[in-house]
């Protein structure tokens, strides 16, 4: 049965705050032993990005459970959506995906606009019909293409215009023209074409970027005619916290119904990634969903959700599947990974993850799924990415579930332990 769709409902059910609850105000990880808000918050201040006034924000950073209402559909945050850019998370049905316990997945809409085409949605009443998925879909902008497609693009103060990558004729996107195409579409979170800054670039360069996003935001959330559909903003700023509080502070004006933050994950170290993080969270909204983009390592979502963030999309599970590698619990790999393809797989009659209680590992064996990656059967793709979005579905509800209780900063350290082992 497909869904009874309203606007985005959200409420926030607990919030714990790092600095006081995790005793010093100092995150330990693997990449960064010392992730101090404070510290953050000094270069905010000598940036002029920042007021003395503003410092007890620093006191809404950490890691919460948030609801999300569309309708009939509700889930718990914080989530992994699944990437189905062109209407199918790639190698998986739609039953597939919503038998994991997945209720939020993601489209793009400049692959979507090229095919299969808007007067095709139209026709079939936008994503959710023409796909027969049953719940909520966030699309993409196009964003992200302004970027990667860079050597096939011309960028001015209008929009984008690409040759396309299917037939190489000319394609404009404006945010004008984005907001259309995802009322086509009909998604329930649509996000705000933005330009998502290069990298590495100048501070210079990352202001002006950031500047004509900022611009393109708010002829976004005045082009939108169907109010009825949620409308995220999207931090930019490149690896410049100065930068990035000032998009948050523009963004805020326009009373978007939740926050993104993009351009990270692009080429940085993860150091760098959590650094941003701990000078952007402080002044994300408290009373909105955050969503950081094109994030799904594992110990990338441990230390973001510590860090307050409730929703990520990246297509590093299903990829990784067609490549042969599962993520797996410790008690399967020791550094939490595997290649299905190594020989030390060939008879074993074991599960990938004992541990998983996907389909695939409670009814293949690894030299089964070994055999029919070496022989290049496709449903290897399927079972693969079967477990890899169940891993990442089991991560974060281990998360939620330490939060409800709150136990997760005694939690941490086993949950780290068993789902991200490479990273401590």
């Amino acid at each position: 049965m497909l869904p009874n769709r309203n606007l985005i409902e959200f409420s926030l059910i607990k919030s714990l705050e790092l600095n006081k609850d995790f005793k010093t105000g100092k995150y330990d990880t693997a990449d960064l032993k010392s992730l101090d808000l404070e510290q953050e918050f000094s270069v905010a201040l000598e940036k002029k990005a920042a007021v003395e006034s503003e410092r007890d924000l620093l006191h809404t950073v950490g890691p919460r459970i948030t609801k999300l209402k569309f309708g009939n559909i509700e889930l718990e945050t914080p989530i992994f959506m699944p990437v189905g850019t062109v209407g199918s998370v790639k190698s998986l049905s739609p039953e597939d995906v919503y038998s994991i316990g997945y209720r939020l997945i993601l489209g793009n809409t400049y692959h979507l606009n090229l095919r299969p085409g808007m007067e095709l949605m139209r026709d079939f009443g936008g994503l959710h019909q023409f796909m027969r998925w049953p719940g909520a879909i966030l699309t993409d902008s196009g964003g992200f293409q302004v970027m990667s497609l860079a050597k096939i693009r011309k960028l001015n103060e209008e929009g984008a215009t690409f040759a396309n990558h299917i037939n190489g004729a000319k394609i404009t996107l404006t945010p004008e023209s984005v907001v259309g195409i995802q009322e086509d579409i009909d998604s329930d979170i649509q996000m705000v074409l933005d330009e998502c800054t290069s990298y590495p670039a100048t501070h210079a360069e990352a202001k002006a970027s950031m500047e004509r996003s900022m611009r393109w935001a708010q002829r976004a959330r005045e082009a939108r005619k169907n109010k009825n559909r949620a409308q995220f903003g999207i931090v930019q700023g490149g690896m410049y916290g100065d930068l990035r509080v000032q998009s948050i502070k523009e963004l805020r004006k326009n009373d978007f119904e939740g926050f993104a933050i993009g351009g990270l994950s692009v080429g940085e170290s993860k150091r760098e990634m959590r650094r941003l993080l701990s000078a952007t969270m402080p002044w994300m909204p408290h009373d909105k969903p955050r969503y950081l983009m094109g994030v799904g390592a594992p110990d990338d979502l441990i230390d973001s959700i510590m860090l307050g963030i409730d929703m990520f999309d990246c297509v590093m599970p299903t990829r990784n599947a067609r490549n042969g590698s599962v993520f797996v619990r410790s008690t399967a790999s020791a550094n939490g990974k595997m290649q299905i393809k190594n020989a030390a797989h060939k008879a074993s009659k074991e599960p990938l993850d004992s541990n998983c209680s996907c389909y695939t590992c409670k009814n293949y064996s690894r030299a089964y799924l070994r055999h029919l990656f070496v022989a290049e059967e496709l449903l290897v793709f399927r079972l693969l990415s079967i477990h890899n979005l169940q891993f990442l579905y089991d991560l974060t509800e281990e998360m939620r579930e330490a939060i409800r209780t709150g136990r997760i900063f005694e939690e941490l350290p086993n949950i780290r332990k068993k789902y991200a082992p490479g990273s401590i």
